[in-house]
């Protein structure tokens, strides 16, 4: 019967997970009551420390009896990314700590697929979250006070929290409605025109997600790819590639196009937005690139014009992973240019930067039956390139 997971050190936080699970059960949803703690208790669980313990990599002695808090933690967490994958009855589950216990449930989380409701009560929930929902669908609540005792505050907080997942979990969407495969497409501003044109093309036959190229869209939606939730992918926009390699506030990490390795998935992509690397407001900008090509996108967006030393650098990182491939890819090429401003009269409008992007990727790219690379005359938002897209993507789903 599928459970809300409630996971946490049961050793400090016992009543309050206790509290939570009672909720839960109250409003009609089994539970499974996860023990994290890194000290013996008596506190009676479902699945015990030791349990989740064995499951990290190297045993429960990377775990429990270290005598060094943070590194148990940390193997807790690495145990828990392990364990929670391997339960076939995982219909919720819900978290709280402090910072501690907040870094080791968000990995555990992060590794369940992306539609599992995962609820966190967390005291750091209302600062820099990225750290800990990553690419994944955590939602998470502040606990307003510390979680540490049951008082009129931390009630009524859990009390929520509780009855949230109890929702998110009675009333999920039946999956059976959507008859259509999904597919994952990359967008940025300037490449909207592209991917908009291909989502009218394909959306009769396709549920076509699309993911905003800030860094985490790049990452949720190869989530989402190994989590067996698309059937391909129209990767228009690699831009985020350009921020990693070059230093801007969007950047990919070295796991871009990791998923379409491992799941062979159909897979189209361009170079949408590799003309330029993202940063905050123009005074946000680094000395060092203070003298480039600087547009400023909107008063909380810079964007600078990449050279073509560095296109060539960012064709070799992506020929490199392109090559690694072996399902079936097309990489179209956008002659014309590779965002709304990089145009004749544009202000990114640079052929010898774009020369040496595409020269590079046809020069490196290794061509195979299953992996093509075409260059066209077309600019990436042309309403004919976004139809190649469609269309080599048509011919290597079908």
């Amino acid at each position: 019967m599928p459970r809300a997971y409630v996971c946490g050190t049961f050793d400090t936080k016992g009543a309050e997970l206790g509290f939570v699970a009672a909720r839960l059960r109250a409003a009609g949803v089994e539970t499974c009551t996860v023990d994290l703690s890194t000290l013996p208790h008596n506190g009676a669980v479902d699945v015990t420390a030791r349990d989740v313990a064995r499951c990290h990599p190297a045993g429960e002695a990377a775990v429990l009896g270290l005598g060094d808090r943070g590194r148990a933690v940390g193997g807790m967490a690495l145990a828990l990314e392990h364990f929670l994958p391997t339960r076939r009855d995982v219909a919720g589950i819900f978290g709280a700590g402090g910072t501690g216990g907040t870094a080791m449930l968000a990995p555990g989380m992060r590794a369940l697929p992306v539609g599992v409701p995962k609820l966190l009560v967390s005291t750091v929930a209302s600062g820099n979250v990225a750290p800990y929902v990553g690419p994944s669908d955590i939602c998470m609540m502040p606990s307003i006070t510390d979680v540490q005792g049951l008082n009129r505050i931390s009630r009524r907080i859990l009390e929520n929290a509780a009855h949230a997942l109890a929702g998110m979990i009675r009333f999920r969407q039946d999956e059976a409605a959507e008859a259509r495969p999904a597919i994952g497409l990359t967008m940025f501003g300037v490449t909207t025109d592209c991917v908009r044109h291909v989502t009218a093309a394909l959306e009769a036959e396709y549920d076509c997600l699309v993911f905003h190229a800030v860094g985490t869209g790049g990452r949720a939606m190869e989530k989402l790819a190994d989590s067996g939730l698309l059937g391909g992918v129209i990767d228009a926009t690699t831009t985020e590639v350009a921020d990693m390699l070059i230093g801007g506030v969007f950047p990919a990490d070295d796991t871009r196009f990791e998923a379409i390795i491992r799941t062979r998935i159909p897979y189209v992509l361009s170079c949408g937005a590799l003309d330029m690397v993202n940063f905050g407001a123009l005074d946000t900008v680094p000395e060092r690139f203070r003298g480039r090509n600087l547009y400023v996108h909107n008063p909380q967006i810079t964007l600078m014009r990449t050279t073509p030393a560095e296109n060539v650098a960012m064709a070799e990182w992506i020929a490199a992973r392109l090559n690694r491939m072996e399902g079936p890819v097309r990489l179209l090429l956008p002659g014309g240019g590779v965002s709304a401003i990089d145009l004749p009269g544009q202000p990114f409008h640079d052929p010898e930067a774009d020369r040496a992007l595409f020269d590079t990727l046809e020069a490196r790219v290794v061509a195979t039956p299953a992996r093509r690379v075409e260059r066209l005359p077309h600019a990436i938002n042309d309403p004919a390139f976004a139809a190649a897209l469609a269309r080599a993507f048509r011919d290597i789903a079908a």
